[in-house]
């Protein structure tokens, strides 16, 4: 195989695995701070915060994995 397609092919690999992953690490962690604010609404100001931070650190892992990806690409 040429290096061009070897780059190709783990580009899509890449970012694939990187974009799967963090989305399965969202939905779990939306899933779980909706069942605690569900069991304790009073907590939900709390929750509500520490599940967004969690959900930044999630995504930016993603754009790591597609800035990795654009890397293989074209260097």
């Amino acid at each position: 195989m040429e290096e061009s397609v070897i780059k190709l092919i783990m580009t899509g690999v890449t970012i694939a695995v990187g974009g799967i992953m963090p989305a399965f690490a969202i939905g779990l962690l939306s899933a779980k701070a909706m069942e605690a604010i569900g069991r304790n609404p009073e907590a939900a100001d709390s929750i509500r915060t520490t599940m967004i931070l969690g959900l930044a650190f999630a995504e930016a892992i993603a754009i790591y994995s597609l800035v990795a990806g654009l890397i293989i690409k074209f260097v």
